[in-house]
């Protein structure tokens, strides 16, 4: 049975507008995005499936066109809505960090950087560059590839720090490997980034490394 054959208390679209989004399930909300399901499947037990095959939402959003493509019921099309709406949540992010204090809001740093990298699979350093009063002026990746002490080059994020006059800046890079505790090399260019930041006066006020879901602060472990 489809969506359309439901009560008008039980479809998905209905019970948004009078309950609110967060009264949705997951594949509810899901089915929102798809709008139609597949032959023998309404929208919602499509998406429930879909979310079955990625494991969770993390999983889903951070597939590629070809993981989607062998999936019934996904393609191109329902791909870039996908990410569509994961670009919008972080440009609505960067937007909260631009008009606020982002060192003053570690959560919402913390959460813009997961959905920025978390679902990388290739590991990538990324600078946030704030002013006076840690409003976020830019990020920019700066490194990519296999991220190793030596592959990093404090230098080239001091000239960038310099060029657009930030008083600070939090790094940032991915653990494709799930795992989000620092390696003794992370510490080594942490320490080197302190030091190197430092002698133009512009402070590094957070490291954070993001493997999937979760997230590991510099700043929060007094390891800065």
């Amino acid at each position: 049975m489809g969506i359309n054959d439901w009560t008008a208390g039980e479809r998905p679209r209905e019970r948004l507008v009078r309950e609110g989004a967060a009264a949705l399930s997951n594949p509810e909300l899901l089915a929102l995005l798809l709008r139609v399901g597949v032959r023998g499947k309404s929208a919602v037990e499509l998406g429930r499936d879909i979310l079955q095959h990625f494991g969770s939402l993390h999983g889903l959003f951070g597939a590629t066109l070809d993981d989607c493509a062998e999936v019934h019921g996904l393609g191109m099309a329902k791909y870039a809505q996908l990410q569509a709406v994961m670009e919008l949540a972080r440009r609505a992010i960067a937007e909260q960090l631009q008009a606020g204090e982002a060192f003053g809001s570690p959560d919402l740093v913390k959460r813009y950087l997961r959905m920025k990298l978390g679902g990388q699979r290739h590991e990538s350093f990324v600078v946030l560059f704030l002013d006076v009063k840690n409003r976020l002026i830019a990020d920019k990746e700066m490194f990519r590839g296999t991220l190793t002490h030596t592959s990093v080059h404090p230098r080239e994020i001091v000239v960038e720090a310099l060029a657009r006059n930030a008083a600070g800046v939090i790094v940032a890079h991915n653990h494709p490997s799930g795992l989000p505790e620092p390696s003794e090399a992370d510490l080594r260019l942490t320490y080197a980034l302190t030091q190197a930041l430092g002698l133009v006066d512009v402070r590094l006020l957070d490291h954070i490394v993001v493997a999937g879901a979760l997230v590991h602060s510099f700043a929060e472990h007094g390891q800065l």
